[in-house]
């Protein structure tokens, strides 16, 4: 169930974060298409609790750096190791290809990590995307890090939804995938949510958390190289993240 008036509080950051600047209430409302006493309303609590302020009398409103004093302390709270960090840069070096690191987000894969690709052509990806846990390589690749019954109450949750003929819509589909994946290596994708990519995906765990290390770009250049990838993601996890499975 979305809840409308926290999404917009989200919604507002990332319109500050894509604009760079100061915006006045007539303009939030018009760019994001909300009421303007609705955007009042919203606006006027988030800069008396002290979120936003206006940086020059009648300029507009823009967040505060309470905002990021409060990332930073969440960050430092549970940050990923360096070699985390080492790993995704090392891969996405070798490959050309977006290189991101997923942990589940109820019955989704958020990105804590991404490195993305330099070339024109490219998975767009960035911190705080999601996709489905059941759609995606690098969502089994934390589903394969669970026992069957954390797996199964995960599925409880899970409302399929098609995105394209490779979508995998079934709990015996789910579990099929991630037997052949257990032989194979390695997890992989192709188009199962988003059109015309291919991925390749790694379990990441470290420590009590169960992550996961995803490749992915266009199926034109990615598809046939997934074998190859996984190699060269098998080979830095064992030199960056020693010991670890794959």
């Amino acid at each position: 169930m979305l809840v409308r008036q926290a999404a917009n509080v989200l919604e507002l950051m990332e319109y500050f974060a894509r604009r760079r600047r100061p915006a006045t209430l007539a303009e939030i409302a018009d760019d994001l298409g909300w009421p303007r006493s609705s955007t009042f309303n919203l606006v006027g609590t988030i800069a008396e609790k002290g979120w936003l302020y206006e940086p020059r009398a009648r300029s507009g409103y823009y967040p505060t750096p309470r905002w990021l004093t409060l990332a930073r302390a969440v960050a430092d709270a549970e940050p990923l190791p360096d070699a985390a960090y080492a790993l995704a840069s090392d891969i996405a070096d070798k490959t050309g290809e977006t290189t991101a690191i997923g942990a589940l987000a109820g019955t989704d894969v958020v990105f804590l990590h991404v490195v993305e690709s330099t070339q024109s052509v490219r998975y767009f990806a960035q911190v705080g995307d999601r996709v489905p846990v059941y759609a995606s390589s690098v969502g089994r690749a934390i589903l394969a890090q669970h026992s069957p019954e954390e797996r199964r109450a995960i599925y409880r949750k899970i409302k399929f939804e098609q995105f394209s003929e490779t979508t995998p819509m079934s709990v015996d589909t789910i579990e099929a995938e991630l037997r052949q994946a257990a032989n194979r290596g390695y997890h992989q994708s192709s188009s199962e949510y988003i059109a015309d990519l291919a991925g390749v995906s790694l379990s990441l765990p470290l420590g009590s958390r169960q992550l996961s290390i995803v490749v992915a770009g266009p199926t034109s250049r990615c598809l046939e190289r997934r074998p190859v990838t996984a190699a060269i993601m098998q080979s830095a996890l064992q030199q960056f993240v020693p010991g670890q499975d794959n």
